[in-house]
């Protein structure tokens, strides 16, 4: 067996990746127990409460240990890989031979390991209860490098550890509440986790042994299989978490604390039809994504311009209104991970086919589900396009922090009043809301109809620009 120092092996931990996060689930690894690694290679893919993110280890070595399968929820500051350094003698140290397992600790009293709480931003750690989920496919006599890993399994080794079932940290809580020996328990959720449902299933029975006398227990009982709470085959349950989970969160906060208002306008967008098709074969636009977004865009850019109080933000903590002289465009963004937010920053001071290019990029981006936390961060002002779902329009509500969100419904042909006759034309429906807070009627309804105005009339974007 080889020895190894504790400086020959390096713990990775689970950075903040965005501002203040406090967790991260991951999704995939990258690498296995013994692989190579570099520095700069990404090990594993994570989500977070604003986006899925690459992950890049911070120097070369080995692999020794994945502490944490796919599909765990992981504190910022917890270890989540441990990898082999090379040490004094300048070389990687080999994997150790196994050790023999430790006597088991009985199964009723599962010992809960010293965890670590981290702190907000960083590495830092504080002594406190832990998230952390049974290790998947470790070496049974891997040694420890860290001392928080040491004290995990002190008194029963690495065989326990890798029998361990598979359950969240709320549902080990559950089972010693109720006095359930997780061990005893037939997991009926993915992957071989056990739920709240097998918990209380198997609540019951136990509590039924327990109440009886120990001579009248028959030698061979086996508790019963557990029994799902719910008609599996009726009903799908699907854990809110990661992205899905912060949205929710930030939606119910917003509808109740800004007062929202939503205002409406049906306008003629027959012409912008027109030019989108004429900046399509415009040398400057080729290769670039031109669409009836991109200048509903350019034209709530010149709205905001002409109306700059719009672009502002609440301070409650100082009780004042922020104006912002930048606008930090968002567009609402369907993803398989849930709505998300990314923002062109600066747009303002973008030309049209700038606008283009960062648009077009913010959609692929968002599409393959790369966004990064820091493009979904500083929005001032958010467009919603729910006419790609053939809906008329909507109202939206307001992105956290923000004053104004535009939703834009689907474009028809439509019969309209034109030059004084009925005659088929291209139209749309715009809703905007606001925070009635810092924008009163007044102020809003002028933002509206500056927008409606340029998209009824496209020139006015060069002569209000």
């Amino acid at each position: 067996m080889t020895t190894m120092t504790e400086a020959s092996v390096r713990e990775f931990k689970m950075p903040d990746v965005g501002e203040g996060l406090t967790e991260a689930e991951i999704l995939k690894w990258y690498v296995q127990p013994g692989d190579t690694v570099t520095d700069g290679q990404v090990v594993c893919e994570v989500e977070t409460a604003k986006a899925a993110v690459e992950l890049p280890i911070p120097y070369d070595g080995v692999v020794r240990e994945l502490h944490f399968p796919e599909g765990t929820t992981v504190d910022v500051g917890t270890p989540i890989i441990a990898v082999a350094v090379a040490g004094a003698g300048g070389a990687a140290p080999e994997a150790p031979a196994e050790q023999p397992a430790a006597a088991p600790a009985p199964a009723k009293e599962e010992p809960k390991p010293e965890g670590r709480q981290p702190v907000l931003v960083g590495y830092g750690v504080a002594t406190s209860s832990t998230r952390r989920r049974p290790r998947k496919g470790a070496e049974a006599g891997s040694p420890a490098p860290a001392q928080a890993i040491q004290a995990e399994l002190n008194g029963h080794g690495g065989a326990v550890a890798e029998k361990r079932p598979l359950a969240k940290p709320p549902v080990r809580k559950l089972a010693k509440d109720l006095g359930v020996d997780l061990a005893a328990i037939i997991p009926s959720g993915p992957d071989g986790i056990i739920t709240r449902e097998d918990v209380h299933a198997a609540a019951t029975p136990r509590t039924a042994e327990q109440t009886a006398p120990v001579a009248a227990a028959p030698a061979t009982a086996v508790a019963p299989a557990p029994v799902a709470s719910y008609d599996t085959a009726r009903e799908t349950r699907i854990p809110v978490k990661g992205v899905r989970k912060a949205t929710a969160q930030a939606m119910v906060g917003s509808a109740f604390t800004a007062p929202h208002v939503t205002e409406f306008v049906t306008v003629d967008v027959t012409r912008t039809l027109k030019l989108v098709e004429e900046l399509k074969q415009d040398k400057d636009m080729q290769g670039l994504r031109v669409n009836p977004l991109l200048l509903i865009a350019k034209a709530l850019l010149v709205a905001i311009k002409r109306n700059p109080d719009i672009n502002a933000s609440w301070d409650e903590a100082n009780q004042e209104i922020v104006v912002k002289h930048y606008v930090n465009l968002g567009i609402a963004a369907a993803t398989p991970r849930g709505l998300i937010v990314p923002n062109i920053k600066d747009a303002q001071a973008k030309t049209l086919p700038q606008l283009a290019e960062a648009l077009g990029e913010l959609v692929a981006t968002a599409r393959e589900g790369k966004t990064s936390p820091a493009a979904m961060q500083g929005g001032t002002v958010t467009i919603t396009n729910v006419g790609v779902f053939g809906v008329d329009t909507g109202t939206p509500i307001l992105n956290p922090g923000e004053s104004a969100i535009l939703a834009v419904g689907a474009i028809k042909p439509q019969p309209w009043v034109h030059k004084g006759k009925v005659k088929p034309r291209q139209v749309t429906t715009l809703a905007l809301s606001f925070d009635h807070r810092l924008v009163d009627g007044e102020l809003g309804s002028k933002v509206l109809a500056d927008v409606a105005a340029i998209l009824e009339q496209p020139k006015r974007l060069i002569t209000w620009a």
